[in-house]
């Protein structure tokens, strides 16, 4: 097949996305598929085949709400004059797709849709969008959605949209399953006596990364180390707010008295990898997600998680006994975050620190259901399942 996948921004930008089409374009090339990414042109990449995928890149910016900046014409010719027998758009409220939603039916290749939240749905001024987007849905072939429960797929049930399928994220065996190739606690000064509590995630302000502080720094554990592993965003991002509020409580005298310590730092993937491996813990409060990557990380490391209300956390839960949920608030602004209530959590923390019992199951459980259904080698091969099922039609 020669499919197209179009997303936003791709290697070597960094973020769950980017993850995804990645790893499935990829995966896809190794099945013996022509696969082409187009995406936003970045300075910092170097050539136009990455592991075999080959990357069509385009100087443009902004959504169909925000605004569109730049080679729009050149894009839109692209999608219309292309050969693909499959074109997959990854995310509304990017250029990628919002260029596309308008033609969908001037496109030849069949078509789908992979919408990943809808992060804007409850926006006034998106509105007017999303009233569209009840004809966009059913003018693809099928949309992919990750969740059987969250506001993308409920939104296309209300509009009565059948073609529609689940296909669920997750981690990749070739990378989870070989082991650590590093001592990660070594490498980082760790004692090996430590409970280690990871985080994952960029420095976006919206991770949880000041929740996931305040939480450990006030539970009451002893001999226990926080790991909180992201890449700046946008700049900087909450980058210089966590590495000051982490040496403030390393100075301080509950940090000295409970052997408490918090490293704040940007790992190669290779190592947050081993990170994982290491952990006893994953702590992840993040305020706003589709479906997090980062807990089927978690779960393909034997690594049991506490998260908040998030994307479709809970679901996730269900499916593998893996976590538990954080008590979660929702604030509903122009955005819906979800933000974890600190004294609740703090307790649940202390409670599962007390516990290796449950930690024991929470991760053989999640072990095993990762190793059955959610490796990206499984994914694939449904992806792959569907798009030749499509052309089929």
């Amino acid at each position: 097949m020669k499919i197209l996948h179009t997303v936003e921004f791709y290697h070597p930008s960094v973020g769950g996305m980017q993850e995804v089409v990645k790893q499935l374009s990829e995966r896809l090339v190794k099945l013996g598929h022509d696969v082409t990414v187009a995406t936003t042109k970045l300075p910092e990449r170097t050539g136009n085949i990455i592991n075999g995928a080959k990357i069509a890149e385009f100087s443009i910016s902004g959504n169909a709400v925000r605004g569109l900046n730049g080679d729009i014409e050149t894009y839109r010719e692209f999608l219309l004059n292309s050969d693909f027998d499959i074109i997959t758009n990854f995310a509304a409220q990017q250029w990628a797709t919002d260029i596309a939603l308008p033609i969908l039916d001037l496109v030849k290749a069949k078509k789908v849709f992979v919408p990943t939240g809808f992060s804007g749905l409850y926006m006034p001024e998106y509105r007017e969008y999303f009233e569209s987007m009840k004809t966009w849905l059913k003018k693809y072939d099928m949309n992919v959605f990750l969740s059987d429960n969250y506001r993308d797929v409920n939104f296309a049930r209300e509009c009565g949209v059948e073609n529609k399928t689940l296909i669920p994220n997750g981690a990749g065996a070739d990378e989870f399953l070989p082991g650590p190739e590093v001592d990660i606690r070594q490498v980082l000064d760790i004692p090996a006596d430590h409970f280690l509590i990871l985080h994952v995630g960029s420095h976006t302000g919206l991770k949880g990364h000041a929740e996931a502080i305040k939480i450990f720094a006030q539970a009451d554990i002893r001999n226990s180390t926080f790991l909180l592993i992201g890449n700046t965003f946008g700049g900087s991002g909450c980058t210089r707010e966590c590495g000051s509020t982490a040496e403030t409580f390393n100075s301080s005298t509950s940090a000295r008295l409970r052997n408490k310590r918090i490293i704040v730092t940007e790992l190669s993937r290779t190592e947050t990898v081993c990170a994982y491996h290491a952990a006893d813990l994953f702590l992840f409060p993040s305020n706003i997600e589709c479906s997090p990557l980062v807990l089927f990380e978690a779960m393909a490391s034997r690594t049991p998680f506490l998260t908040t209300d998030v994307g479709n956390s809970r679901e996730i839960i269900s499916w593998s006994g893996s976590g538990l949920l954080l008590p979660t608030v929702l604030e509903c602004t122009e955005y819906v975050y979800s933000r974890a209530e600190i004294a609740g959590s703090v307790q649940m923390l202390e409670n599962i620190y007390n516990n290796p019992v449950a930690r024991e199951s929470m991760k053989n459980l999640g072990f095993k259901a990762w190793l059955e259904r959610f490796t990206w080698e499984k994914i694939t091969k449904d992806y792959e399942r569907l798009y030749l099922n499509l052309l089929k039609v």
